[in-house]
């Protein structure tokens, strides 16, 4: 990724952020069972979130400096699961791997923009960002994990 300004990666972070406020939005209008629609739809709002945080910068910017980052566990199970492309139909653990796998990678993403944001803001918005992904990464692969328990795996 070269970019030739934080305008271009702030443009670049956006343009990511509204794809998983889409694919969130799609996989829910394609549930039928409330529970699951209602999980992917939060997932969605807070994508949405972050779009809003990335378009309104210097309204956010007290927000972004006092922060307060915590420690979120990260259990791996994405890191040793393939990439899929998601289909209509596609069976919930499907759906899941694939969640955990985007969250995985916006993870990576925002940590490698933060490693290479020169202004100290930039790189606390990267590192806020960064751990908003690994909330919902931990989030999917607990969903995850308990779904696998039940179904006896």
């Amino acid at each position: 990724m070269n970019f030739k300004s934080v305008d271009e990666i702030i443009a670049f972070a956006i343009e990511k952020e509204e794809e998983a406020v889409a694919f969130y939005s799609e996989i829910a209008e394609n549930e039928s069972l409330q529970g699951v629609k209602q999980t992917f739809l939060d997932f969605a709002n807070e994508e949405k979130k972050h779009v809003k945080m990335l378009q309104d910068l210097d309204s956010n910017k007290e927000k972004i400096a006092t922060y307060e980052f915590k420690w979120i566990p990260d259990m791996k199970r994405s890191n040793y699961m393939v990439d899929i492309t998601y289909e209509k139909g596609m069976h919930y653990t499907e759906i899941l791997r694939l969640a955990m796998k985007r969250e995985e990678k916006s993870l990576l993403l925002y940590n490698e923009l933060a490693a290479k944001a020169d202004q100290s803001e930039f790189v606390n918005l990267f590192k806020i960002l960064s751990q908003e992904e690994a909330k919902h990464k931990n989030i999917l692969e607990t969903i995850y994990d308990d779904f696998m328990a039940e179904q006896g795996d």
